[in-house]
């Protein structure tokens, strides 16, 4: 991919991870001068040993740059903005990031964006899946996989599917998807917008840079994101298509009793017995994203039948409830990504005999919401900063061991669950909580509980 209309300018790039790279990497393949920094000493390794050339942008001048193309975890508004916005804000620089860049080079293909605080991930590449196993020539990435500006340069029969984060949607000022999903809203990162309002306005961008006439997949099990569809269909610009895992809803799609229905057309079809034809996608929040999924590319053309049988062969992603193995009898899941209790709520919904792993660096609110589905748990396993918090939430109300760490948990959890005899007994590791305490990321706490339950089910001769 190259990035189009910065020929022969300046162009800042902060943050030099990998899709910082990528951007830095395309801007000056594109004939761009590129000014480039990182305050992690390893980013500036990185870009050097890549032959990008760094300048400190905390301290030279930025008059005459064309952008400055921020990394989107840097700080825009808050809790404040990093000093290299200051400085930009103030030499009147426009501040962008690679999604923007990437719009800007005017690809042919077709455009899907996907935001959500949870489910993003999976209904991103289960669309690509959809698509791809549909014939059609597929590119997945933005906020998963690939940087954008390392997507291949796909012609007017392609289409890019865009993972979109609400710091990406921040940075972004014209990209103008031709299908454009939201999922659902539910607090989170309030640290970095501010408010509920800020965060979902930001959300609601996403419509906003639509040209008239293009697709807007809503989902309606949330408050936030029904106002989002009503507000769009009053303005009378979008195709709007609401989807939902829990209510019928008119001209969308919906699931009741487990069965995935179409009513884009004004009547009524039942499409596919999700609970046997959607395997590695359990649950309701899944059924979500089933929908969205669905709808997002028969507004592209693919025919239902089709649809059905690329859903029913997705493979699932890693750490998303993701099936890691069995061990006599007991079932071990990891569901890492479960950042938050909105999240790990959807995977508690999706058993009965759990033996919950949760803990780590907790968010607002903890556990509480999670009080409904507490009769669920068998016992829980409690890691990390949170432990003391949680077990105090918990309560009499459910059985609970302080593990402290994750080997200790997977090694609890699976002796209690062969003791106890449940019939469908689960090892859930689906924390509630960020990793940061324990591990650099969500993936590298995944990663070891996956190698934990497979040293048990190896143990086991299973």
């Amino acid at each position: 991919m190259r990035a189009m209309g910065y020929e022969g300018r300046k162009v800042g790039v902060f943050g030099l991870a990998r899709s910082g790279i990528a951007t830095a990497r395309a801007l000056a393949d594109s004939g761009a001068t590129v000014l480039a920094w990182d305050d992690d000493p390893k980013g500036r390794d990185a870009a050097a040993k890549a032959g990008i050339g760094l300048i400190d942008l905390t301290a030279a001048d930025l008059r005459g740059l064309a952008s400055l193309v921020l990394s989107p975890g840097v700080p825009l508004t808050h809790p404040e903005p990093h000093p290299v916005v200051r400085r930009a804000r103030a030499a009147g620089v426009e501040i962008v990031g690679d999604i923007e860049v990437f719009a800007r080079a005017k690809p042919e293909a077709r455009l899907v964006g996907v935001t959500g605080t949870n489910g993003k991930s999976t209904t991103t590449a289960l669309i690509g899946h959809i698509l791809r196993e549909s014939g059609r020539r597929v590119e997945v990435g933005g906020n998963i996989g690939t940087p954008i500006m390392d997507l291949a340069r796909l012609g007017a029969d392609g289409v890019y599917v865009l993972e979109l984060s609400s710091f990406q949607i921040d940075l972004c000022q014209a990209v103008d998807c031709d299908v454009a999903v939201l999922l659902n809203v539910s607090p989170d990162h309030i640290d970095r917008h501010g408010t509920m309002e800020g965060y979902v306005a930001v959300k609601r961008r996403l419509f906003a840079m639509q040209r008239a006439g293009r697709v807007a997949v809503i989902g309606c099990d949330d408050a936030w994101s029904r106002e989002t569809r009503d507000r769009l269909i009053a303005g009378g610009r979008h195709r709007v298509m609401p989807i939902s895992a829990e209510v019928p809803v008119a001209g969308g799609v919906f699931v009741r009793e487990g069965y995935l229905v179409d009513s884009t057309g004004g009547v009524e079809r039942r499409i596919a017995d999700l609970t046997t034809a959607a395997p590695r996608l359990p649950g309701r929040h899944n059924w979500q994203n089933i929908s969205a999924a669905y709808a997002a590319v028969r507004a592209l053309g693919v025919v239902a039948s089709d649809a059905v049988a690329a859903i029913a062969s997705f493979p699932g992603l890693a750490h998303r409830l993701e099936f890691v193995g069995e061990a006599k009898g007991v079932a071990f899941v990891n569901d890492s990504k479960a950042t938050n209790a909105d999240a790990a709520a959807r995977a508690l919904d999706c058993y009965r005999d759990i033996y919950w792993i949760a803990g780590g660096r907790a968010k607002e609110g903890g556990i509480e919401p999670l009080r409904s589905y507490f009769d669920r748990i068998r016992r829980a396993y409690l890691i990390g900063e949170a432990a003391e918090g949680f077990a105090a939430t918990l309560g009499e109300a459910v059985p609970h061991a302080r593990s402290a760490t994750l080997d200790r948990a997977v090694t609890d959890a699976y002796r209690d669950a062969r003791r106890d005899g449940a019939a469908r007994p689960v090892v859930l590791l689906s924390p509630a909580c960020a990793s940061y305490d324990q591990f650099a990321n969500f993936e590298a706490r995944g990663d070891a509980f996956r190698a934990h339950a497979r040293a048990v089910i190896d143990g086991e001769g299973a």
